[in-house]
């Protein structure tokens, strides 16, 4: 039995630079990998058995199946589910990069067929992301904690998206420029976003399209929330 680790990813700042003619938006984003991680053990047979090691809606693998036949591979897949949903973490596309890793792929045209994601889940580190995801530029490595606080509200990245047109393509204040569009389509954030600065006194900063917030430190005793480390 083979075990790969699919590590989260965080997006610490993310521009929307513009949106092409197919209504992909191209970014320039700063990501980083976590310590937190998925784990997938590959054994011979098929399918794929998902234990959930955190609390989380129904999970449905299907990039983990997408990603076998991508690389004309077969496998049994034992999937230890850590990373949340819908948190803006990376989870299903850090499963598929998993899987490439596993089969000794590390075509970026095939990770990116997976997901937006998937290139930078696959290279890992600290980067920076631009076009749709697809040009991943390794920057140094930087240890770093934070905290990061998940609500139980899992948000879509395409409604995200298209509220940010509709809104007219605002500006985030905090480095995120999904953060207004996320606050318009889920009102609910706004409440974790003030429980997290209130308890830190620092302003927390929505991963992505959301539902993460995180700060920067150490925060152990805060109800919910969960302290992380940069890997390289």
């Amino acid at each position: 039995m083979q075990v790969e680790h699919a590590r989260a990813k965080l997006t610490l700042s993310l521009r929307v630079t513009s949106r092409r003619d197919d209504g992909y938006h191209l970014i320039d984003a700063e990501m980083i990998t976590l310590d937190l991680a998925d784990t997938l053990l590959f054994a011979p047979g098929e399918g794929v058995e998902v234990v959930p090691l955190v609390r989380s809606p129904r999970f449905e693998p299907t990039l983990v199946t997408r990603a076998l036949d991508a690389v004309g591979r077969q496998s049994f897949v034992r999937l230890e589910k850590r990373i949340p949903l819908g948190a803006g973490l990376g989870g299903g596309s850090a499963d598929a990069a998993a899987v490439l890793r596993w089969a000794g792929c590390s075509d970026v045209s095939v990770a990116l067929s997976l997901g937006a994601d998937v290139p930078f889940c696959l290279v890992g580190g600290r980067a920076r992301v631009s076009g749709v995801g697809e040009v991943v530029e390794p920057l140094p490595f930087e240890s770093r904690t934070l905290t990061l606080s998940t609500p139980p509200i899992a948000v879509s990245t395409a409604a995200v998206y298209a509220k940010w047109d509709e809104l007219g393509g605002p500006l985030g204040d905090n480095g995120n420029d999904l953060e207004p569009a996320a606050l318009a389509v889920e009102p609910r954030l706004a409440v974790w976003r003030d429980q997290l600065g209130d308890a830190t006194g620092r302003t927390p900063r929505l991963a992505g399209s959301g539902s993460t917030w995180f700060v920067e430190g150490a925060y152990r005793d805060l109800p919910d929330a969960v302290v992380v480390r940069t890997e390289r």
